[in-house]
């Protein structure tokens, strides 16, 4: 379903029209969005940012990425785009975050903004869009700053100074539906079923929940994040925010890559503890054997829809402030024209978020942990007008609600030697990014 402030049935379609013009700087962009209803996707300070919005597309159910991927193609290719930069995320973008499961009462979304602002590869740009009925155009460049600068063509904008760095709202977290020794019984019951062969792996979450009431917090907890994280994708979508190290896939003119990761570690307290940690954590065939089903089921999803596919010939250690992570690195060259959500239906849930066998894991997943994931594990990114894009896996995260309920959430690749109180301890290491940027 697509919401706009569109005139009634029976008027001409809307048309979106996209002007992005190159300026001279953005940065810092984090301080410039609407503190209120963040639109980010940055990683080691490039990407976009959002302000306002012109409509959004709201999709649920089984079909949701399906039926969101051809809303939007309809919408890009009716739009009226001139994009001078030519970029990735210029020109006309949209927003995203998709539920988990089928069957959650979350609602998926993609958001075009008004005004979006962005810098990649030391260039940088603003991107203005409005939506135009005949006649008639809605959607002026939202923001506050400046009085409009001509930046060409008649081209004008007003950029968001940026705010003043504030203090990072407190919320204090506690144990939500399931405590923590109901998620350690919920692990020893997926190992039995592991052990009794009823699949091979299963991944495990829980939830920490507090209340946000500070009006003008939340964008002090995504510096805090991109300050913290630089290496991870820090994003924050229609209330959903985060700081995710895995990517699921990305498309860039016929390219496509992506980043499996399963496998984890604490980081050791001094150097040689730290590196010995890492050592282990490769020579681990628990974490080897987890990590190769996380990648075989990515190659697999993937792999019909390229040309070519290269993985990393081995795992390597990838190394976060708080953790380690098993990775591999997947590269390729699309087969078949498939668009960045085509991709994102396709692979998503991966391993790394479900399990394996992923029919059999995702019905023990909704068994066993006793609430709606929301749209946590889910794909967040964006989508441009080509179908282009970038979307990560929506880990280390927490979902802000209209009524300033906070719900992080965590969790842990359960296979046949899981040891509870190991996998429990090693959410409370993934609760750390969210928990920390909220203050704790």
């Amino acid at each position: 379903m697509i919401h706009t402030d569109a005139p009634a049935p029976g008027a001409a379609e809307p048309r979106l029209v996209v002007r992005t013009h190159a300026v001279d700087e953005t940065e810092p962009l984090i301080p410039r969005t609407d503190p209120r209803s963040p639109l980010v996707w940055l990683r080691r300070g490039e990407g976009v940012v959002g302000l306002g919005e012109v409509l959004r597309i709201e999709s649920s159910g089984p079909s949701r990425i399906e039926d969101a991927a051809a809303a939007w193609s309809a919408l890009a290719d009716a739009a009226d785009v001139d994009d001078r930069v030519g970029l990735p995320g210029t020109g006309l973008i949209a927003f995203g975050a998709f539920a988990f499961a089928d069957e959650s009462a979350a609602t998926s979304v993609l958001i075009v903004p008004e005004l979006v602002i962005g810098r990649r590869d030391g260039r940088a740009w603003v991107t203005r869009v409005a939506l135009e009925t005949g006649d008639r155009e809605s959607g002026e460049a939202g923001g506050s700053g400046e009085p409009g600068e001509v930046v060409g063509d008649g081209f004008e904008v007003a950029i968001p100074e940026p705010a003043p760095r504030r203090k990072i709202p407190h919320v204090a977290f506690t144990p939500g539906r399931v405590p923590p020794s109901a998620y350690e019984s919920a692990v020893a019951e997926a190992v039995r079923r592991i052990d009794a062969g009823e699949l091979r792996k299963v991944v495990l979450a829980r939830e920490l929940v507090g209340e946000l009431h500070e009006d003008d917090g939340l964008r002090a907890t995504i510096m805090r994040l991109a300050d913290d994280y630089p290496d991870t994708w820090v994003f924050a979508v229609d209330g959903l925010i985060g700081a995710s190290p895995e990517t699921l896939v990305r498309v860039d003119h016929g390219q496509v890559s992506a980043r499996v990761l399963a496998g984890t570690s604490a980081r050791g307290a001094g150097e040689a503890s730290d590196r010995d940690r890492a050592v282990a954590l490769q020579h681990s065939q628990k974490d080897r054997d987890e990590h190769a089903l996380a990648v075989a089921s990515a190659v697999k999803r993937l792999e019909p829809h390229t040309a070519r596919l290269d993985a990393s010939p081995e795992p390597f250690t990838l190394q976060l402030p708080n953790l380690w992570h098993l990775a591999t690195d997947l590269k390729g060259t699309l087969g078949d024209g498939s668009t960045s959500l085509d991709l994102v239906r396709a692979v998503h849930p991966t391993a790394a978020v479900a399990g394996t066998p992923r029919r059999v894991a995702l019905a023990a997943l909704a068994e066993l942990e006793g609430f709606d994931r929301g749209r946590y594990a889910g794909p967040v990114g964006w989508v441009d007008g080509d179908g282009d894009g970038e979307w990560a896996i929506a880990l280390r995260c927490a979902q802000v609600g209209a009524d300033g309920r906070v719900t992080a959430y965590a969790g842990c690749g359960i296979v046949h030697d899981s040891v509870p109180a190991d996998e429990l301890a090693e959410t409370d290491m993934k609760f750390r990014p969210i928990i920390e940027a909220f203050g704790g």
